[in-house]
């Protein structure tokens, strides 16, 4: 399947990759469900669900003739992530893929028997998914996305591409862990780069445009949109809500940028999506998540939108413009 075929068929709260008749012989097809927390429309969502699938094709597994997909989208919403939890385990699957750490944990919650394979998660290890990294030790294991440390970076290029920025609204999600440990480590490096940090917790569109309107009213703000479903699920709005109140924006991946957004730092999601499709495939001939050590990320990019820097009236440092994976005029 080509990826533009791909793309085509998500766009839904919940996508269905139906069985052909060329499953013969009884034979029992397997089951691979997929959770995510962010929406189906959110940047980069599209590309790195077919990365995944790419990668399974790339293993000899084929959609809708030897194995089944079931996907859904939780829209950032947490209620919604908790219901499509307990329905895709109610399928029996024989491996789960739970996009982010917060799906992973939900799913945790419900099953310790069925396999999980995590993605872009944060933190296995101190979240409870695992017991090690080299030895999970129990049903699930994965991909995390970064290790915390790389939460200051965001603050040092938003400081280097806008120097003028004297306070950062840390746009997050404050009740769960991903989003605390986050703030944790902004908050220890924002002394050493003269930024003031301060939260904007993400609820409903509304009230995510009444906080943004509020931080705005002082002047040399910035924001940094650290990972999050309810972030990701509300990009258009923070991205121009930022472009609205002039306000640099740091975002933790490209496809945020390319929608808009003025700078990005941070690992790349269809690589880990890709690589996810491997232990899948392993898992699928037997193997134990137990025994299957967890991976970091080997990708990271930096992206930068000179259109929207321009817009700001930022001049983007050479240096900056020099160390930059991809540059957006």
């Amino acid at each position: 399947m080509r990826r533009r075929d791909f793309i085509s068929l998500i766009g839904g709260a919940a996508t269905t990759w139906p069985l052909v008749a060329s499953a013969q012989h009884g034979e029992r097809v397997p089951l691979v469900c997929i959770l995510e927390g962010i929406s189906a429309r959110t940047p980069g969502a599209d590309s790195r669900y077919a990365a995944f699938l790419e990668g399974l094709q790339q293993l000899g597994w084929t959609p809708g003739r030897n194995v089944r997909i079931e996907v859904r989208y939780a829209e950032g919403d947490e209620a919604a992530l908790q219901k499509y939890a307990a329905e895709l385990v109610a399928l029996a699957p024989d491996v789960l893929v739970a996009g982010g750490g917060t799906p992973a944990e939900v799913v945790l919650k419900v099953t310790r028997t069925i396999p999980i394979v995590f993605v872009i998660a944060p933190d296995p290890v101190g979240s409870g998914l695992v017991e090690s990294l080299s030895q999970p030790g129990g049903n699930a294991t994965g991909f995390m996305m970064f290790e915390y440390n790389l939460c200051g970076k965001w603050l040092e290029l938003l400081k280097e591409i806008a120097p003028s920025v004297t306070h950062a609204a840390i746009l997050r999600q404050a009740s769960i862990g991903i989003g605390i440990g986050q703030f944790a480590v902004l908050q220890s490096v924002a002394p050493l780069v003269g930024i003031e940090v301060s939260s904007i917790d993400l609820h409903e569109p509304a009230q995510i445009e009444r906080a943004i309107a509020t931080f705005a009213q002082r002047s040399n703000g910035g924001m940094i949109q650290v990972a999050s479903a309810a972030g990701a699920a509300n990009f258009n709005l923070i991205v121009a809500a930022a472009a609205r109140y002039k306000l640099p924006a740091v975002y933790i991946q490209r496809p945020f940028v390319a929608a808009g957004g003025l700078i990005s730092y941070g690992p790349n999601f269809e690589d880990q999506f890709r690589r996810a499709a491997d232990y899948v495939d392993r898992i699928l001939k037997g193997e134990k998540p137990a025994d299957l050590p967890v991976q970091a990320p080997n990708r990271y990019e930096l992206a930068i939108n000179l259109k929207t820097a321009k817009a700001l009236g930022l001049t983007v440092p050479a240096s900056l413009l020099g160390r930059a994976d991809e540059v957006i005029e």
